[in-house]
């Protein structure tokens, strides 16, 4: 009866892991702004633009530059948030 009760609890334990990684993964919110600002774009944990705020300075952007400054945010952001989903995982499977 020890047997069965010791692999629930390990199973049990697993499951508890599994959640709290999901958990961890949900809540990634990478933030980054170009220089001055400008454009700040907000991505989850799988690089998904959640927002992009604007400020004042887009008005002296032409298309092209704003085109730019949005990339310029977003990589980053899609960057740190990719590597610590990659760190979450890493250290679960550990």
């Amino acid at each position: 009866m020890t047997d069965f009760a010791d692999l629930e609890a390990a199973a049990r334990a697993q499951l508890e892991r599994m959640q709290r990684l999901s958990d961890d993964l949900a809540d990634i919110r990478v933030a980054h702004a170009t220089a001055g600002d400008a454009v700040t774009v907000v991505v989850d944990g799988t690089a998904r633009i959640l927002d992009i705020q604007l400020s004042e300075g887009i008005s002296r952007m032409s298309p092209g530059e704003f085109g730019q400054a949005v990339v310029a945010a977003a990589a980053p952001a899609a960057q740190r948030a990719l590597a610590l989903r990659g760190h979450l995982i890493e250290e679960f499977d550990n």
